[in-house]
């Protein structure tokens, strides 16, 4: 049988160590080896594949929530478990949210660990019921923002926020809808004060991200 093949990532070499000794004591896991930094996270997992990545929210220098999104980025086949100090709910929503599968608080025994390791490598979620309903809460209400703000724009609005997006500029929004160049620039002005939003740029992110574009 082949075993589990584990990249240890955490900022300090005594937690690594002690990580690495304890969970070789099971006959199907292998740590591959460790790794403090970002960077050095992304070159080791390039170099290994290993199939589990135990990932600290703390690096030098950088985030394990920004290191799990670039190795599901990248590396789609392995599978990223949070294993920090920190309950903090907004941190576990950011984790889930950057594509880690599980989140594991240090405190808990060893055995909870490697059942964890197990559990992600089986493709397994480690979420539990109540994770899961706060989860979902945070995304329905996430959804339903997003959605009360369309519903502030009318039907002109929600034209000149998709022609935005697609990088026209005023004048060619007016060709586009047949309008004065002034009007767009009121709807422009009317639209970022609806949304509560800077500039075109943030306009265009808006837009990109409700999957508006092609709508006109």
């Amino acid at each position: 049988m082949s075993k589990i093949k584990v990249l240890v990532v955490d900022d300090h070499e005594i937690v690594r160590l002690g990580l690495k000794h304890f969970m070789e004591q099971y006959p199907d896991i292998e740590v591959v080896d460790g790794a403090s930094s970002l960077s050095e996270t992304l070159v080791k997992v390039e170099q290994y594949r290993p199939d589990v990545v135990t990932m600290d929210i703390c690096l030098k220098k950088s985030s394990g929530i920004d290191a799990c999104r670039e190795i599901v980025g990248c590396f789609p086949d392995t599978k990223v478990i949070m294993l920090t100090s920190y309950g903090d709910e907004e941190m576990l929503m950011e984790a889930i949210f950057a594509g880690a599968k599980g989140y594991v608080l240090k405190d808990v025994g060893n055995d909870e660990i490697i059942r964890a390791v197990r559990a992600v490598h089986r493709d397994e979620s480690l979420l539990d019921s109540v994770v899961t309903k706060k989860l979902l809460e945070q995304m329905r209400k996430s959804g339903q923002k997003a959605n009360d703000s369309l519903e502030q724009l009318s039907t002109t609005e929600k034209k000149v926020l998709v022609l935005i997006a697609e990088g026209k500029t005023n004048k060619e929004i007016a060709e586009t809808i047949y309008l004065s160049e002034k009007t767009v620039r009121n709807y422009v002005s009317s639209i970022l004060a609806k949304l509560n939003l800077v500039n075109r740029t943030e306009a265009a992110a808006f837009a990109a991200k409700r999957n508006l574009l092609g709508q006109v």
